[in-house]
């Protein structure tokens, strides 16, 4: 669900959306989700001063609450 959300977030904010990867690694007491975009929509998913990866960031913590579990959302190149 999670994973899910994350890419369409990330598609409606980059110029390639056919670029747009996520994949999801879990372990006991952990999640993380990696993010990959096109090189040139690297900006728009960081945006100024990070306040977009900040507000998605926030946006998967909310949605994740009720596993109990510690989430992260990576951006890689």
């Amino acid at each position: 669900m999670v994973v899910g959300l994350v890419e369409v977030i990330a598609k409606s904010l980059v110029d390639d959306p056919d670029a747009v990867r996520v994949t999801e690694t879990e372990d006991r007491h952990s999640i993380t989700i990696q993010l990959k975009v096109a090189p040139d929509d690297m900006g728009k998913i960081i945006g100024k001063k990070g306040r977009i990866a900040r507000a998605l960031r926030t946006v998967v913590r909310a949605a994740a609450n009720r596993d109990n579990k510690k989430i992260t959302v990576d951006i890689v190149q």
